[in-house]
């Protein structure tokens, strides 16, 4: 009998980057692409509906960034094993994804053998972390430095989820549309999110949304 092959959903924004990926991975026995996005709500969906084996989530999304997907698919859909697909190498990232359920972290940059070693390693439970991300995790931990606390330690869920929107660009009204609550509620959110930051203006947030990775400066 042959085995079924594993099932992945790329969720990636870049058009470009999400088509390398999947023709990347069209020819590599044993996996079948089943479903793609560029979008982080979307991508939520699909996983529900399609019920893939891996997932591999690029960070910065619209709608919802790939860390807040991570915690999502941990609470919803447990047996689903993702993996973060990013640019960067950097000891936070890293670390979050990890926290956060991912049980694979690869480098855009990685060839078609890593990629295929990391989805069969992560539809096994096991986690792979690519060769350039495992040397600067141990270098990092070895210089035992402290840094600013990141969003997913000192906020909600939710309040993750509106600052995200508003350094996207989206209005009050816009962001209780798209989460399905009152005006009123998003604006309690915005006012405790700033709160706990100690930012009290939207380009702040801005700025600050962009340094801990929830979207990305072209956005």
């Amino acid at each position: 009998m042959t085995a079924s092959p594993i099932r992945v959903l790329i969720a990636e924004d870049h058009a470009l980057v999400r088509a390398g990926f999947c023709a990347l991975l069209k020819n590599v026995a044993g996996i079948e692409v089943i479903a793609e996005t560029g979008d982080g709500q979307d991508a939520l969906r699909l996983i529900h509906e399609r019920r893939p084996d891996v997932a591999l989530l690029d960070i910065a999304m619209p709608g919802l960034n790939g860390l807040d997907v991570l915690v999502r698919i941990k609470e919803e859909c447990p047996g689903v094993k993702a993996i973060i697909l990013s640019v960067h190498a950097t000891d936070e990232y890293v670390r979050q994804a990890l926290r956060n359920g991912a049980v694979g972290y690869v480098l855009k940059d990685a060839g078609a053998s890593d990629l295929e070693r990391a989805i069969k390693t992560a539809s096994r439970d096991e986690p792979y972390l690519s060769s350039a991300v495992s040397r600067h995790v141990i270098e990092e931990y070895a210089k035992s430095r402290t840094g600013e606390p990141g969003p997913h330690e000192i906020l909600t869920s939710r309040q993750r989820e509106i600052l995200q929107l508003l350094a996207e660009g989206h209005t009050t009204k816009d962001i209780a549309h798209m989460l399905q609550l009152s005006a009123k509620t998003v604006e309690t959110h915005r006012a405790q999110l700033m709160e706990r930051l100690g930012i009290h203006d939207v380009p702040g947030l801005v700025r600050y949304a962009i340094r801990a990775g929830l979207v990305s400066p072209e956005k």
